[in-house]
């Protein structure tokens, strides 16, 4: 697991050396009290009670996804989506170094976008919580009021920024959309599909924060956070290639979702660690598909070796 992770240590080395862009990409998600719960916060606040010196906060609610779409976290056109992280000091030659308070699930999730558009970023494995563990200092900022407790909308301008601009600027296959997934079911598309969300919630046991429980027909399901350790940490190379070994091996692209896009690129980032080059997310993911009382769902957990997620 190297090139798209890197530990508290070296990312303590890269800050005090050279040029780098640090962004906490956390957003406060409650878990659902009941089905159809959805209460979602950026994680400014947080960021402001403690964060890694020189971070910014990096709104993933709000300024970097689409307000239009129809579902949570949707995201951008590249060129919007460009001129956004400019903002936040992204610039092409410049890496980036993401991370969270919540094991590295919406540091996946901006990494993706990033990686997406071609620039060069990492994870900070761990997130916080490591950098803390190893000694290292955070810092506090005071934000007023407003700050706190709004986001400016989403621009639609597009911005000269060097990069996400042109028609190859962002990286072909990095996702997928319903009508390809509906494609799949129809036995028109080759793919592997699966779903990162943990058991319970793929077999439709607990409350869900969208419109409807259970997951897309046929498709697999590798929870995202199994292959995390109990510091948060990705688990070791061997570890991973034991859990993912069918995956990895897999002669199908894969196609990866979840609730809402964001333990898929956890799991999305862990198979292109490890070599895997095919792999897309399914950007609306339960969310916009259980939405639609047409489309199917499935309850029932899957079994542990069954090769019928690839459909």
């Amino acid at each position: 697991m190297t090139g798209f992770l890197v530990g508290p240590s070296d990312l303590r080395v890269r800050a005090t050396h050279g040029p780098v862009v640090i962004l906490d990409a956390t957003v406060e998600l409650a878990k659902p009290a009941r089905d159809g719960d959805h209460r979602s916060a950026p994680g400014l606040a947080g960021w402001a009670e403690a964060h890694i010196p020189g971070s910014r906060h990096a709104d993933l609610l709000h300024d970097l996804s689409d307000p239009e779409a129809g579902y949570h976290f949707a995201r951008l056109d590249a060129p919007v989506l460009a001129g956004r992280l400019a903002e936040l000091g992204v610039h092409e030659g410049v890496p980036v170094v993401t991370y969270d308070r919540a094991d590295g699930i919406w540091a996946s999730r901006l990494w993706w976008l990033l990686d997406w558009l071609g620039l060069e970023a990492c994870v900070l494995d761990g997130g916080l919580r490591a950098w803390q563990s190893e000694g290292f200092p955070v810092e506090r900022a005071v934000l007023s009021p407003r700050a706190v407790s709004s986001s400016r909308a989403v621009s639609s301008s597009r911005v000269d920024v060097g990069f996400g601009a042109g028609p190859d600027s962002a990286r072909y296959g990095r996702w997928v959309g319903r009508a390809d997934v509906e494609a799949w079911l129809a036995g028109r598309v080759d793919a592997t599909v699966v779903c990162a969300l943990d058991p319970a919630a793929f077999a439709g046991e607990v409350p869900t924060r969208y419109s409807r429980r259970g997951h897309i027909p046929g498709t697999g399901n590798v929870p995202a956070r199994s292959l995390l350790g109990p510091d948060g940490r990705f688990r070791p190379e061997p570890e991973l290639r034991d859990l993912l070994g069918d995956l990895l091996d897999d002669p199908a692209p894969i196609w990866l979702y979840c609730g809402g896009g964001i333990s898929a690129t956890t799991l999305g980032l862990a198979l292109r660690a490890l070599g895997r080059e095919d792999v897309a997310v399914y950007d609306g993911s339960l969310e916009e598909w259980s939405a639609d009382p047409a489309l199917p769902l499935d309850r029932g957990r899957a079994l542990p070796l069954d090769p019928g997620w690839a459909g």
